[in-house]
């Protein structure tokens, strides 16, 4: 009777030990996993693409430029998740940042920097979140995001009913 006990208890222990590992196993492999220097750059470029039109040599210099960049705040990223990082790395990455936007808009022309600034702006912002919602065919209404997505029209009643 003690020797089934026995057994019975050994093999739960292994059922829970099992369980275990699946359960780290599983976790470990849900977790997002931290993205390159080079996917990082390249989502970032094909966003500026977009909004600054740029030509072969700008392109590839910018490049360059942003994959340093993302390089340090990648070595950053590590040293913050170490806890072996100070207040200096951050400066130096903040002077690093300043660096590269200003070394960019010396490599862009005129209405190119216009772009650029408005594309800074908008990353600043979180990236472009306006949508647009279908009324009918051809009448679309955008989406206002930011603090004016907050205010209410002069006209309207807040949903509590108070003025």
């Amino acid at each position: 009777m003690s020797i089934t006990l026995f057994n019975q208890l050994t093999m739960k222990r292994y059922t829970l030990i099992l369980s275990m590992i699946f359960g780290t196993v599983f976790f470990a492999a849900a977790q997002q996993k931290t993205p390159t220097a080079t996917e990082l750059t390249n989502k970032n470029m094909d966003a500026m693409d977009k909004k600054v039109k740029m030509n072969p040599t700008q392109r590839n210099i910018i490049y360059n430029y942003t994959m340093d960049m993302y390089k340090e705040q990648l070595e950053l990223t590590k040293k913050q998740q170490a806890g072996g990082f100070n207040d200096d790395d951050i400066a130096r990455f903040y002077k690093r940042q300043n660096q590269t936007t200003t070394n960019i808009r010396n490599i862009l022309k005129g209405d190119q920097q216009t772009d650029y600034d408005a594309f800074l702006e908008e990353q600043l912002r979180g990236g472009n979140k306006k949508k647009k919602k279908k009324h009918s065919k051809d009448e679309e209404e955008e989406v206002v995001t930011g603090i004016s997505g907050l205010k209410l029209p002069a006209n309207a009643t807040p949903p509590n009913g108070n003025p």
